[in-house]
């Protein structure tokens, strides 16, 4: 679900000097917000956990899991986490991190309310998201519309995401079970179909939660050898009611509105 990725491909001409450095990825293809589209400890469901049913051999499938994925997607409205956002640059062994918080609804609106270092909210409310930084009074507006066929490429990573959708966009397999903040988990690993945005990643892997059926881990490889982000959720509440006060900026009556490209 993010939206760290969303906006990779689009024109950007804002100042470096205000650019969030977790989010500097590549200056041409500057990444302002999304991503997408992906879970540990406190858990409200509102159905039973689902099963996974075993191959013979006791061997979980690929098939097996996204089909119960897609029961769990089924009841899917709402979602409020933590996230951790690591960022890895190899050539200088650079590693930055990011903390804050995650609203998520099924009517395509999304919030993240990054605490630190560099507070921030990044908001998505249909296909308009804003990016407001109060360090320096300004909020930076883009229109997704125009960018339809990228911007369904990461939504499809988001949280309540029917395996059908996921498989057009996506060379799906599962990589193997392993254990993430004590939980069982499948390693699910996505390679991109689209041209597009084979340039950004190479290869998607999600640590998938076997009691809530939602992503505990993602992580981006990007096509600079050994670079990587990585989003990590924990305290995840699923279908609580966000009100719609909760997907609009409070800000400032001297605030700067930019639209960047």
């Amino acid at each position: 679900m993010h939206l760290f990725y969303v906006l990779r491909s689009l024109p950007q001409k804002t100042s470096a000097k205000y650019r969030p450095q977790v989010l500097t990825l590549k200056p041409k293809i500057w990444l302002a917000a999304l991503a997408p589209g992906l879970l540990s400890c406190v858990i409200s469901l509102s159905a039973s956990p689902h099963r996974v049913p075993a191959a013979q051999g006791g061997q979980a499938t690929t098939e097996a899991v996204l089909a119960t994925m897609d029961k769990a997607a089924a009841d899917f409205r709402s979602l409020t986490a933590d996230i951790e956002n690591t960022k890895y640059t190899d050539v200088v062994k650079d590693t930055s991190v990011e903390k804050g918080h995650i609203f998520v609804r099924k009517d395509s609106k999304m919030r993240i309310d990054i605490t630190e270092p560099d507070p921030r909210t990044i908001l998505r409310v249909g296909d308009s998201l804003s990016v407001y930084t109060p360090k320096i009074k300004r909020v930076e507006e883009y229109d997704l519309s125009k960018h339809r066929a990228m911007v369904d490429q990461y939504v499809l990573l988001g949280f309540g995401t029917r395996s059908e959708a996921l498989q057009k966009a996506y060379d799906v397999k599962l990589a193997g079970e392993d254990q993430l903040d004590g939980k069982k988990v499948y390693l699910l690993e996505l390679t991109p179909k689209s041209d597009d945005v084979k340039h950004q990643i190479t290869k998607i892997q999600m640590w998938i939660d076997s009691a809530s059926w939602l992503p505990l881990q993602q992580k981006f490889f990007e096509t600079g050898p050994g670079d990587f982000i990585q989003f990590h959720y924990t305290n995840l509440m699923k279908n609580l009611k966000i009100p719609d006060s909760r997907f609009k900026q409070d800000l400032p009556k001297d605030v700067n509105h930019v639209k960047p490209g």
